[in-house]
């Protein structure tokens, strides 16, 4: 499918790219722009792609935020709806059974930061500035940041984040771990695609299920999360890829997994 502020690339190993592109406003979140992730989350087919990266259009930004001129004037019920769809985008990229890693090449504040939380790995170029600056516009994070934020650095470190507005640095956003690395601008992408393609190599099923043991127990207490955990181990025993990849090792040499 064709789309407006979307480029899609999905290479030979089973790893799609996906550019959130709108430059001239430095990839600033629309409707359109959020309706077509909307749409890209949806058709996704999670058997062909094994990994998924996100990115921004250029070197100057990943996503600058929502767009500014589009909210300015929405009134409560129209504010509801933009909210509405920008959280349910983001909620089906965090709930895609694959991985996922943003590939962070600049600016990510407001819903950049909110798109890049929603990944499972976020690595950063060094230009990366991070923040939340929606209280400064007289609003607060609509696209589920008070949610994700303090899971990722805690309550206090986002509390100082979203009430300030400030903006941070990359090597600050690797401290208080809302990054998993920086990279230089030109090293960022080839160590994104590096990760991706580790990822690829292992059992995609054993992968999966190890996504959704980590994202069930998001908000379940322990018993229920060790539950769940065991549960799945469990089925993995039922696939070809655990037969496949313990007679490798056994025999020392390399698996190959087929995904069943």
């Amino acid at each position: 499918m064709s789309y407006q502020y979307l480029k899609t690339e999905l290479r030979d190993n089973g790893v799609a790219i996906l550019t959130l592109s709108a430059p001239k406003s430095l990839n600033a979140l629309n409707s359109g722009m959020i309706a077509e992730l909307d749409d890209y989350l949806t058709q996704i087919d999670t058997e062909q792609v094994r990994v998924l990266v996100i990115t921004g259009d250029g070197d100057r930004s990943f996503v600058a935020g929502a767009d500014i001129s589009e909210m300015a004037n929405k009134n409560e019920a129209e504010g509801l709806v933009f909210g509405q769809k920008g959280a349910e985008a983001f909620r089906k990229l965090e709930d895609l059974p694959i991985p996922t890693i943003a590939a962070i090449n600049g600016f990510a504040l407001g819903g950049g930061c909110e798109i890049a939380m929603a990944c499972d790995i976020r690595y950063a170029s060094k230009n990366a500035k991070f923040g939340q600056p929606e209280v400064g516009l007289g609003i607060i994070p609509g696209f589920s940041g008070t949610y994700r934020l303090p899971k990722l650095v805690g309550q206090g470190m986002a509390k100082e984040l979203i009430y300030s507005g400030k903006t941070i640095r990359s090597d600050e956003a690797l401290r208080i771990g809302l990054v998993n690395a920086v990279y230089e601008q030109e090293q960022l992408m080839p160590a994104v695609l590096t990760l991706a393609e580790q990822i690829r190599r292992n059992a995609p099923i054993a992968v999966r299920y190890a996504k959704e043991c980590i994202n069930r127990n998001y908000d379940m207490d322990r018993a229920d999360g060790l539950a769940i955990e065991n549960e799945l181990f469990a089925r993995c025993f039922a696939t070809e890829d655990q037969k496949n990849g313990m007679a490798a090792f056994l025999n020392k040499k390399e698996a190959t997994f087929k995904g069943k």
